[in-house]
């Protein structure tokens, strides 16, 4: 009787992924995250050297200039990855809808939306010619930039959220949520600095006389700000902590980003505003540390929403009177820090309502009871 040969087990060249298929998971983890986040970088960076050319180099009237050169090869280098990532994917048998990881669907759409809207942007320009000082932030075509870079440099932080257990991961694993999470504060402030304590320290203009100019320009700063710094920070911190130092890289590169491209409109000077903001991320850190803001510890996560933007204003208010001078009387200037800790604990009750451990619940439905 002949003998049944015995099954040999498939060679290297020939064995086939058990994750290839229909069902495929799409290639990704922490390193597609870092690279995305560190070419949202690229992109955000060209944006601000942009921003920095408009203010200092005057009658710029072309599109056709390095910065712009800098911040659209960032939009290519990001949407050729990901195209790239697509196809490789789709080859290993993943479907269209899981052709991408977790989280950057948003990030190619963003990236269609930035092509057509650069498209937009060169027209704009050449119809109309080049926009000053705030019509640049709100022409259509600029915002349409903004918004399809916002869903590229979004993707890591996406991502991020999308792991359900950030206690396995490591430090490192997660700082590219923060990367992300600081260049769309970066993005928003950026296109906000009409209202920002840190393009201009009105605070230390004299207010012209029967003028509520200055005043009316600074005190918006203190609204506009920590609504868009705290409702983000808040959003993250309600489906998980950040990763420690993640508050102090969000505070000082976001302030460092807006105030060397500024520096003409700070009596200041840059420094002694980002010395102070990284004091404020310092102090922000330990304070989430030792509290541990979450939806189940109500009063933490309210404590750290009013803290955290108050800490950071008297900071910056601190360091102008000690670099410069504080022209508006006490009344104002203190009030203005307790404003923009009352925008954090107000944005706390959108993000948690009284009754956010049955909230999460909905959000996380695997949460215990």
């Amino acid at each position: 009787m002949a003998r049944r040969p015995a099954l040999a087990e498939p060679g290297p060249r020939t064995t086939t992924p058990a994750t290839a298929g229909p069902d495929a998971a799409a290639i990704g983890g922490a390193g597609f995250d870092w690279l995305m986040a560190v070419l949202g970088g690229w992109l955000i960076g060209g944006l601000y050297l942009d921003g920095w050319a408009h203010i200092h180099v005057p009658a710029l009237e072309t599109f056709f200039t390095p910065w712009h050169a800098v911040l659209y090869s960032g939009y290519i280098a990001g949407a050729v990855v990901l195209a790239v990532t697509v196809r490789r994917n789709r080859r290993r048998g993943a479907p269209r809808t899981r052709a991408l990881p977790a989280g950057y669907g948003l990030s190619l759409a963003g990236a269609f939306v930035f092509f057509f809207g650069g498209v937009a942007d060169m027209l704009w320009h050449v119809t109309f010619g080049i926009e000053d000082g705030v019509e640049g932030l709100i022409s259509p075509s600029h915002l349409a930039l903004a918004f399809g870079g916002g869903l590229m440099v979004t993707g890591p932080l996406r991502a991020g959220l999308h792991h359900p257990a950030p206690a396995r991961e490591s430090w490192l694993s997660r700082m590219p949520m923060v990367v992300s999470l600081t260049l769309l504060v970066s993005l928003i402030t950026f296109f906000t600095e009409y209202a920002s304590p840190y393009a201009t320290t009105w605070v230390a203009e004299t207010p012209r006389t029967g003028s509520q100019a200055y005043l009316s320009a600074g005190l918006a700063g203190f609204l506009v700000q920590p609504a868009v710094l705290m409702g983000l920070v808040l959003f993250v911190l309600r489906m998980q902590p950040l990763p420690l130092g993640g508050l102090t890289v969000l505070l000082s590169v976001n302030v460092a980003l807006m105030t060397i491209i500024h520096d003409k409109y700070l009596d200041t000077g840059p420094y002694p505003l980002i010395g102070a903001a990284v004091l404020a991320g310092l102090i922000g850190d330990a304070l989430i540390a030792w509290l541990r803001p979450a939806p189940d510890r109500v009063r933490a996560f309210r404590t750290v929403a009013f803290v955290i933007p108050a800490v950071q204003y008297l900071l910056y208010f601190l360091a102008i009177m000690a670099w410069a001078r504080v022209a508006w009387s006490v009344h104002l200037w203190t009030g203005a820090i307790v404003i923009a800790g009352g925008v954090g604990w107000l944005l706390s009750y959108l993000v948690v309502a009284p009754g956010g451990i049955a909230q999460s619940r909905l959000t996380h439905p695997g949460t215990r009871a």
